[in-house]
């Protein structure tokens, strides 16, 4: 019988995306747990058009499929599935944090629609008129910024 070492196994962990992924669940669930707290009554300005308002969220970016919660939770998981996968083979650097920040930010929303009741998503951010969103919007809308970049720079995203 031929023994086969655990690394051939288990595909090595990325440390960074799953550091990053890490990072960005807790900070977003704190910042969605003092909103809840501290915006219930009125909204607070900051500076300029930037101000905490507190708005759930039961569809995904922008209010759409707001008819379908189940739909988009399963939708949401499938997807940080993939992105998990994909993570685990990210090449070292950049394109390690930008799969972090899209598992992370995909965990973060998904984690607070199963945790909250009803199944909404906590949003509490708004700069003017655009639609109010959080920090877990903004950590994917990052990662996909920072692959865009990568792709279009010529760097291999996946380690072959």
């Amino acid at each position: 019988m031929r023994l086969v070492s655990r690394q051939r196994l288990i595909p090595h962990l990325n440390t960074v995306v799953i550091t990053t992924a890490v990072v960005v669940t807790f900070v977003d669930a704190i910042s969605k747990l003092v909103a809840r707290h501290f915006l219930t009554q009125h909204a607070v300005q900051i500076v300029g058009p930037i101000r905490f308002r507190l708005q759930y969220n039961s569809g995904i970016s922008f209010s759409l499929n707001q008819s379908g919660p189940l739909v988009t939770t399963v939708v949401t998981l499938l997807i940080a599935v993939i992105v998990l996968v994909l993570g685990v083979r990210a090449q070292p650097g950049t394109p390690a944090a930008g799969f972090g920040l899209l598992l992370g930010g995909g965990l973060a929303n998904l984690v607070d629609r199963l945790a909250a009741a009803p199944h909404d998503v906590t949003d509490f951010i708004a700069l003017g008129p655009f639609p109010i969103f959080n920090l877990a919007d903004v950590a994917i809308t990052a990662g996909f910024i920072v692959l865009l970049v990568s792709v279009l720079k010529g760097e291999r995203l996946l380690k072959r």
